[in-house]
């Protein structure tokens, strides 16, 4: 955790450090034609005031045996991929320090595929109530159990950092057509390099996973009447039974000089195997201006899917159905939002954020589910207060 280290209690000797973070909100949206959640999340808001969107709670603690050993883990609740809030276990790992540039950490370990992967779940160390969701859908794998290094070092005034890592990631992935949480693995990996130069860090970030998921139920539907009817290369190529590469890359820049705080991010997912899902490109500009303890943001945030790659048999077009139905899986979607927010540090450790988002669905809804008839193409209010803390 990024922000609160200064609050964190040590405990005995000294050798045992607790903290801890926790965001209380609550949300509502302007109409009930259509859900808004955030990345891999069922409830959400449509229409009805909940505390589920925003609000969790984490408590990471940190034992350390010696200048070049410790070990930390850290706990989250919140709302996901079920209807009832859950604590997963976030990280747990041990840090060895090879020397003052390297250190090795093995356990469950964050994937540092964002801009702020290592922290985008404590609320008081971000200005915005949450990452888009335009950006941050694209891709849901944010830990892996495996092992990562991390080297740091100066050069004149700037400061570098690079952290590769390999692993195996395990989780649930939220499907709202059957609303089911079928689970997935995917061994992965990746690197993230940043440099800092006074009030500005560039980041950029690359990884890799062989994603299999075998229990999506609408998608073996799809494929197993397909190879029922003879096309059993369109099913291999569509299923995520099957192992299937998908690649995610993204760059992004963090300002905070004389008042002004700029935050953007671009990032796109690519398939390296035929697969289903939809390559894309995603990007956000955020922008305040700090009066005092009070800082209001704009942000602007865009997704556009560019398609699946997988190709579909002409011969397919003699099943007008069916082929209606893999066309539509298989084509992009799209979403932009516009939103407006103000965040007040009104006590040492903890923050009031209020913020609107007023999302733009385009082809496919987007990231809305639930939606209806009357619901298609309409735009989506979500107004939302809370109190981010640090402890």
């Amino acid at each position: 955790m990024q922000t609160g280290a200064a609050n964190a209690i040590a405990i005995g000797d000294g050798k045992l450090n607790v903290s801890g973070f926790g965001t209380l909100a609550a949300a509502k949206s302007n109409t009930e034609d259509a859900r808004y959640t955030r990345a891999n999340q069922r409830e959400g808001t449509a229409g009805t005031t909940t505390i589920g969107l925003d609000s969790n709670l984490g408590l990471q603690a940190t034992y350390t045996f010696s200048d070049k050993l410790s070990a930390t883990t850290q706990i989250l609740s919140r709302k996901s991929t079920g209807d009832s809030f859950t604590t997963e276990l976030a990280w747990a790992f041990v840090k060895y320090k090879v020397s003052d540039e390297v250190a090795l950490r093995a356990g469950r370990v964050a994937v540092p595929g964002f801009l702020i992967s290592d922290y985008q779940n404590v609320g008081y160390a971000n200005t915005m109530m949450r990452p888009p969701v335009e950006m941050y859908g694209q891709m849901i794998i944010d830990s892996v159990d495996g092992v990562d290094v991390n080297w740091q070092r100066a050069f004149g005034d700037t400061n570098v950092t690079a952290q590769a890592f390999v692993g195996i990631s395990r989780g649930k992935s939220y499907v709202s057509s059957d609303r089911s949480e079928p689970r997935y693995q995917a061994p992965a990996a990746g690197f993230a390099v940043s440099a800092e130069h006074g009030p500005v860090t560039l980041r950029f970030a690359h990884m890799q996973g062989k994603l299999k998921a075998t229990d999506v139920k609408p998608i073996n539907s799809l494929t197993n009447t397909l190879t029922t009817v003879g096309f059993g290369q369109l099913a291999s190529d569509i299923t995520i039974a099957e192992t299937k590469r998908v690649a995610f890359t993204s760059v992004g820049l963090l300002a905070d000089w004389n008042n002004i705080v700029v935050q953007s991010e671009f990032g796109m997912r690519r398939a390296k195997d035929p697969v289903y899902l939809a390559d894309s490109n995603a990007w956000y500009l955020m922008a305040g201006y700090r009066f005092g303890k009070v800082l209001p943001y704009y942000a602007h945030a865009k997704y556009d899917g560019k398609g699946s790659n997988v190709s579909v048999p002409a011969a397919l077009a003699r099943i007008p159905t069916l082929n209606a139905g893999v066309k539509n899986l298989l084509a992009p979607g799209s979403q932009s939002s516009d939103l407006i927010g103000v965040r007040w540090d009104f006590a040492q450790s903890a923050a009031l954020k209020v913020q609107v988002d007023r999302i733009k669905p385009g082809a496919k809804n987007g990231f809305l589910s639930d939606v209806t008839p009357a619901g298609v193409g309409k735009k989506v209010t979500v107004i939302a207060a809370g109190v981010d803390f640090v402890f």
